[in-house]
């Protein structure tokens, strides 16, 4: 069976295409690189001992999404990830975040309405509850207006997905709305490789442990949290990539309920930045320079998910602890600069 994935070199992507080819799965990976690198597939390939099919094309070029879908006219799953990530940018390039995030997710809609049956699965975010009125943060949280461009992209892309399958029955789909992940495959072999200054916390923390950055910034000490530190729900991206598989067969499997399903993937637990830190200097025994700056805004206070319905009605449950997916995270820095 085979399955395209869309942005497939990525942190998220890559990790995704191993599990798939681990269960059988054909794997067709479209990415522009403009985040990525080719070398990870031979990071997919060392771990599955099999090369995904690779076309390096830029999704936005509508007449080239019409022609790879003429050419696989055979895919029977679509696991979309190609989209701009980060928040800070996106704030100072919203068309940019609009045009890439949007119009792709449209053309491939598009094209997957002339199939006679077909799944996606769409990566969503936590991001769209913003600062939950309740914790730990169901499914059923009011989605509330975005913190930034990138936000609304995700709001907008599950809006879209929605409206699209209520007139598609032949499409099914599940939104997964992801928490925050990190760490690495534990061979090493692929990893988070972020171009030019990391915006997640854990790539931060590596290459200040490493000596790459001079030193660590914790945004704000004065919140009202234990320790004063903003609160996270950090999955390990192994445990993410078998969310996607798992949400995927449920869809080639015909169980599921509706045609459009929202899940959210998480730990169900929630570390502060302070918890982090300490994690990692444990696991790694190294000590790490880090201040306390000032808050940095967007930032809210906490959040972390409530699991039970990907627990109870999809069949997945995160397993990593937070200590194995920062031991991963070291390990997998430690070969990159090596």
């Amino acid at each position: 069976m085979k399955i395209l994935v869309t942005g497939g070199l990525g942190f998220i992507g890559s990790h995704t295409a191993v599990e798939l080819q681990n269960e059988g799965y054909e794997v067709v990976i479209i990415d522009n690189c403009s985040n990525s690198s080719p070398d990870v597939l031979k990071g997919v390939e060392a771990i599955t001992g099999k090369q995904p099919i690779f076309e390096n094309f830029d999704l936005r070029e509508k007449d080239k999404v019409q022609d790879f879908f003429k050419r696989h006219h055979d895919i029977e799953g679509v696991i979309h990830f190609a989209a701009s990530k980060a928040v800070g940018e996106s704030v100072e390039k919203p068309l940019l975040y609009y045009e890439n995030n949007i119009s792709v997710l449209v053309y491939i809609l598009q094209e997957l309405q002339k199939k006679d049956k077909t799944s996606f699965i769409f990566s969503s975010s936590c991001t769209v509850y913003g600062q939950a009125d309740e914790l730990p943060i169901t499914e059923n949280a009011p989605v509330k207006v975005a913190e930034s461009p990138y936000g609304n992209t995700k709001q907008i892309g599950e809006e879209i997905i929605r409206d699209t399958c209520k007139v598609q029955p032949n499409l099914n789909a599940i939104a997964l709305r992801y928490f925050n992940p990190i760490g690495a495959h534990p061979s090493a072999e692929i990893g988070e490789l972020p171009i030019g200054v990391p915006q997640n916390l854990v790539p931060f923390i590596t290459q200040t442990a490493i000596g790459l950055r001079e030193q660590l910034s914790v945004f704000g000490d004065d919140y009202p949290t234990e320790d004063g530190t903003c609160i996270r729900d950090y999955i390990h991206v192994v445990d993410l990539a078998k969310a996607h598989v798992v949400a995927l067969q449920r869809l080639l499997k015909n169980n599921n309920v509706f045609n459009y399903e929202v899940f959210n993937v998480g730990t169900g637990t929630g570390s502060s930045v302070l918890e982090v830190i300490q994690s990692f200097e444990k696991v790694s025994d190294q000590k790490l320079n880090y201040q306390v700056v000032d808050r940095r805004e967007g930032d809210i206070t906490s959040a972390y998910a409530n699991t039970d319905k990907a627990n109870n009605e999809l069949g997945w449950k995160a397993k990593s602890s937070l200590d194995e997916a920062l031991s991963s995270a070291w390990k997998w820095e430690q070969k990159v600069r090596a």
